[in-house]
């Protein structure tokens, strides 16, 4: 099955209401950025054990650990949870950049280091969100890379 077929399979499997939301958020991420490349994590590790939500991927950057290792994964996630739907940042080096360039004006939404959660798309300012999208897909290391 192709990375496209799993997210439209992932996005059709979610709740009407959520299903939509997630379907409007897809389809905004894909006209900031529709070269992308797109990912899907079924939120299983090596062992199929579930250890997170399913992640639909945008764009690729290399990530690299403590430990010396790294790999590619994707820039931007987006992904339906219990609570509503969360969208990560991936790569940022300050833990506080997303918070002090976006938390104030995203409205109801919860920001930590790197995910920004909220319960509908009507909690949140989309324009604020397309704009958050945009810099970390943006070309080479935008603000949230560095």
């Amino acid at each position: 099955m192709s990375v496209r077929e799993q997210i439209e399979g992932y996005i059709g499997d979610q709740s009407p209401a959520k299903r939509e939301e997630l379907r409007d958020l897809h389809r905004r991420i894909l006209a900031i950025s529709p070269d992308a490349k797109l990912w899907f994590l079924d939120g299983r590790n090596d062992a199929g054990k579930v250890v997170s939500n399913p992640n639909i991927g945008y764009g690729s950057e290399t990530l690299s650990y403590a430990a010396g290792e790294s790999r590619a994964f994707y820039k931007i996630g987006l992904s339906a949870n219990t609570s509503g739907l969360s969208v990560y940042v991936m790569g940022l080096k300050d833990k506080t950049y997303l918070s002090r360039t976006y938390g104030a004006r995203l409205g109801k939404a919860k920001v930590s280091g790197y995910c920004i959660s909220f319960r509908s798309v009507k909690d949140v300012d989309l324009g604020v969100l397309e704009e958050l999208v945009a810099d970390a897909l943006g070309p080479g290391p935008a603000g949230a890379s560095s």
